[in-house]
């Protein structure tokens, strides 16, 4: 049996980000990463753009994850590699496999997810059609083409814009392919403004809004697509299906935070975004269990995921120690155009807390108000607002004395 403070569960920003943290506020602290090196995703992010808020410098995904790598190093935290967890219960016991030390049994006194997100595939979407190859996810697509250095594929059709799917629609660009298009299904983009600008805009990619793929044509491999636009209510209007002839279609649909592992532990999910509900700690419903990064909610920066992750850690540290504050929780009440807002409930006491949030379509011209028992706390205008662009806004902690409402006021 081995014994932590505080054990992470993922070596990705979110994980190492965390565990510097715990390390940092004086915690015992283990790192369990699947895969053979720590990084993560940015592993295979070799686009620049990254760091900006954090480090107040531009790098790219390996610059950015090798800071903290050296960091870890410098801390001497403790990092299992080639590990995975299958089991952890509510009291904090672990069990892990190890390719070089077999079955592990790990007891913590804190736990910190930060397992990251997957891909939706072609299955998770219903795509029509037959299943040839030349069907990728954007992110495996990415692995392929930066790690491994394979072309999966010389005429480019994607289905999707978020982020992932615009800077891939770029990156197969550089490698020489003919990106004919990128179709969205919803009237606007998941993605970044600066990477439609950058990706699609910069190389004359077109978008088309509203449209999604209706089939996929081919055998053994792709031989092209049928494309359709679709109606308010998402179905396809059939007078408008055309065939484009490709070789390789890339889906970037959506990501799902990876929550399978605590699926049985009880852990109040939001419905939403699909990862626990925490409190201002980053505290789950499950006592001395914290969630941060992509596994709480899916971020478009990763400048993010490390701030968050250094709340989990600290907090995780405390929680260890005895020390979490415990007190009166509040609930933060996204409505009027806010898809979601996190943290869900904020614990009262002193300091300050910020609420990231996500607004629900593309509102141009609209003022945010957030209240608490009808004063209100923060307004403030936008010349336009956009699902894709994660907001934030940091509260007054001394002034939350009741449930807190964050809304859009719209001009008609």
């Amino acid at each position: 049996m081995i014994n932590y403070d505080v054990v992470v569960i993922g070596g990705g920003p979110a994980g190492m980000g965390a565990a510097i943290s715990a390390k940092e506020n004086g915690a015992n602290v283990l790192i369990i990463e699947r895969d053979d090196k720590l990084g993560g995703i940015l592993n295979q992010c070799i686009h620049n753009g990254f760091g900006l808020h954090y480090f107040h410098v531009e790098l790219t995904g390996p610059e950015y994850a090798d800071r903290f790598i050296q960091r870890v190093q410098e801390l001497q935290i403790d990092v299992m590699t080639q590990t995975f967890v299958i089991n952890i219960t509510a009291d904090r016991m672990l069990t892990a496999v190890s390719a070089t030390e077999g079955i592990v049994e790990i007891s913590a006194k804190a736990i910190v997810l930060a397992m990251g997100c997957r891909e939706r595939t072609a299955g998770a979407i219903q795509l029509g059609g037959d299943r040839p190859a030349g069907v990728w996810t954007a992110g495996l697509a990415q692995k392929l083409c930066n790690i491994d250095g394979y072309l999966v594929g010389k005429n480019v059709v994607v289905l999707g814009s978020g982020d992932i799917g615009l800077i891939m629609a770029r990156r197969m660009t550089y490698e020489g392919a003919n990106v004919i298009m990128v179709c969205e299904v919803m009237p606007y983009s998941s993605g970044l403004k600066r990477n439609i600008v950058q990706c699609l805009n910069d190389y004359n990619i077109p978008l088309y809004f509203k449209t999604t793929i209706a089939e996929i044509v081919g055998k053994d491999r792709v031989e092209g697509v049928v494309i359709a636009q679709v109606d308010d209510r998402m179905q396809i209007i059939s007078s408008t299906r055309k065939y484009v002839e490709c070789d390789c279609v890339l889906l970037s649909v959506g990501l799902i935070p990876e929550n399978d592992l605590v699926n049985g532990l009880g852990i109040k999910m939001s419905p939403v975004t699909t990862g626990a509900e925490v409190d201002d700690y980053r505290h789950t419903s499950v006592e001395g269990i914290f969630s941060c990064g992509n596994v709480l909610h899916v971020h478009d920066l990763v400048d993010n995921v490390s701030a968050e992750a250094f709340i989990a850690g600290a907090s995780a540290t405390k929680y260890a120690k005895g020390e979490l504050p415990h007190g009166q929780s509040y609930r933060v009440i996204p409505q009027n155009g806010v898809r979601y807002a996190l943290p869900q409930r904020i614990i009262a006491g002193e300091g300050k807390v910020k609420v990231y949030y996500r607004v629900d379509n593309i509102y141009k011209a609209p003022r945010v108000v957030v209240k608490c028992n009808g004063e209100e706390l923060y307004s403030r205008r936008y010349m336009i607002m956009a699902p894709g662009e994660m907001e934030s806004v940091e509260l007054d902690k001394e002034k939350i004395v009741g449930d807190v409402v964050i809304e859009l006021e719209v001009q008609q």
